[in-house]
C-alpha cells in the first residue's frame, strides 16, 4: 500500500533503502526517543531493519518527500499489533527535518491507512522527555489515556523510561464516547 498526503509519500520499505534509513536514524537524538532501536546504530542494523521491515504483521512505511530530488526518506512510520488486540503506532523523523509538521502529517496518513484496514483504534506513547511527540499525537487527534507506563529503551541502554499513553479511535468507533482517564 502507498499513501500520498499533501507533502509526503508513504511507501513500503525496500532492502536498498538501508543507506537512507541509516543516515536519518543514526543520531542519538533520534534513537534515544525510540523503544527498540539500538545505540550505537550501525549500518548492519539498518540493513537488517530494511530486510525485515514488513515481516510478522508489521505495517511500516518510509516517509519520503516526493517533490524533492530523489524523493529522500526523512523518517519511518508504522503500526503493529502488540498485545493481540491493540495496534501500536510508532514513528521517527530525521533531526534535520523535525519541526516542519512532517510527523503530524504522516500520523494523519497512517490513521487513514488504519481505517482502510478496518482497525478500530491506534495506541501510541511518547517518552515524557519528548513532549514534541505528544504534541504531534494531539494534533493528529489522539487523546491521552491518563496512563504513564515504563517503557524499555534499547537505545538508552535498556533503561525504563516513563511513557505517556495515547489512543485514537477510528471510523465508526470515533463517534462513540469512550472514557479516558483524566
Amino acid at each position: 500500500m502507498f499513501m500520498r498526503t499533501q507533502r509526503l509519500f508513504l511507501r513500503p520499505v525496500f532492502p536498498e533503502d538501508w543507506r537512507d534509513i541509516y543516515r536519518g536514524i543514526a543520531d542519538y537524538g533520534v534513537i534515544s526517543m525510540l523503544a527498540r532501536a539500538p545505540w550505537p546504530y550501525r549500518q548492519e542494523d539498518a540493513q537488517s531493519f530494511c530486510k525485515d521491515a514488513n515481516a510478522d504483521g508489521r505495517t511500516r512505511f518510509a516517509i519520503t518527500l516526493p517533490d524533492e530530488a530523489g524523493a529522500p526518506i526523512i523518517g519511518m512510520i508504522g503500526f503493529e499489533q502488540l498485545d493481540g488486540e491493540a495496534e501500536e503506532l510508532g514513528y521517527w523523523i530525521a533531526q534535520t527535518r523535525q519541526g516542519r509538521g512532517y510527523a503530524t502529517e504522516a500520523v494523519r496518513g497512517m490513521i487513514e491507512i488504519a481505517e482502510a484496514f478496518g482497525i478500530e483504534s491506534l495506541e501510541a506513547g511518547h517518552f515524557i522527555d519528548n513532549p514534541a511527540s505528544g504534541k504531534v499525537l494531539r494534533k493528529a487527534g489522539f487523546r491521552e489515556t491518563g496512563e504513564i507506563h515504563r517503557t524499555k529503551s534499547t537505545g538508552r541502554g535498556g533503561a525504563e523510561v516513563p511513557t505517556r499513553r495515547f489512543v485514537k479511535w477510528i471510523g465508526m468507533n470515533a463517534q462513540q464516547v469512550r472514557p479516558v482517564a483524566a
